[in-house]
């Protein structure tokens, strides 16, 4: 990966190009572009990041009554 001027460069393959398509709706041409779109997807993935952390606390939980 390489960052000049507010445009990254990826290296990436048609199934890491499937993935981001069907995650968060946007290609990595257009992710590398955009700073929004970045910043967006970056959002999207902290949030699901703490939802995830908030279910694997709530099975612990569940489990060491």
């Amino acid at each position: 990966m390489t960052i000049n001027q507010r445009k990254i460069r990826l290296n990436y393959t048609t199934e890491m190009e499937k993935a981001m398509q069907q995650a968060h709706g946007v290609g990595y041409a257009e992710y590398s572009r955009k700073l929004s779109e970045r910043l967006k997807v970056e959002k999207e993935r902290e949030n699901d990041y703490e939802k995830s952390q908030r279910v694997v606390n709530d099975v612990e939980r569940l489990l060491h009554r």
